[in-house]
């Protein structure tokens, strides 16, 4: 088999373990936690379904690589559950380390490609990793309001800390910001979520 393909077969089977990266948030049916793919692929749907609500024009197809792309360091550095203060702390350690092994695998021009498009996610400066990030704030929420709060219960979030996490939001979309801050509100009334 030729080098360059070899390569890009080993990276396909590595990231095969992302379906073992259990996160925090529970799936609708609160049977159990969802793992970072499922999230990874639920975001692209988001991502694809939600376009018309940003601030600006997105190119979507980088959109949907940044929400394909940018927990896959998880598979070495682990998820950072959002409340953990401790666990933030040495996440972007974690995480570049983690980058650079896992896109490293890959061949030089995909390796830099995919490596700088999890940098631009994660640096949030373009419209288009603003848009990203804002759908990844918005999936964990839906599923805490649909699952009725079991997450944010089992760690004791607050309504403050999930207004001031999310608030972001409205760098990519006043649409869905305005959105989300009803859910939010609405999980505070049916005691989803504490103040």
């Amino acid at each position: 088999m030729e080098k360059r393909l070899r390569m890009q077969i080993d990276f396909i089977i590595e990231i095969d373990k992302l379906k073992r990266i259990v996160r925090q948030s529970y799936l609708t049916d609160s049977i159990r936690k969802e793992n970072d793919a499922e999230h990874s692929w639920h975001l692209a749907m988001l991502a694809i379904i939600l376009q018309e609500y940003s601030n600006s024009k997105v190119d979507i197809l980088k959109v949907i690589k940044m929400v394909l792309i940018h927990d896959l360091v998880e598979i070495d550095a682990g998820d950072t559950y959002a409340y953990d203060l401790k666990g933030n702390e040495d996440k972007w350690e974690r995480e570049s380390k983690a980058a650079e092994r896992i896109f490293g695998i890959l061949p030089k021009d995909q390796k830099e490609e995919m490596y700088d498009t999890w940098l631009e996610f994660e640096q949030g400066i373009t419209m288009e990793a603003k848009f990203a990030a804002a759908i990844d704030r918005i999936e964990p929420i839906l599923l805490n309001y649909l699952s009725k709060g079991k997450a944010w219960k089992e760690h004791g979030v607050k309504e403050f800390q999930v207004m001031e996490r999310n608030k972001v939001v409205q760098e990519a979309s006043i649409e869905l910001w305005d959105f989300i801050k009803g859910i939010i509100e609405e999980s505070v009334s049916n005691g989803y979520l504490s103040v």
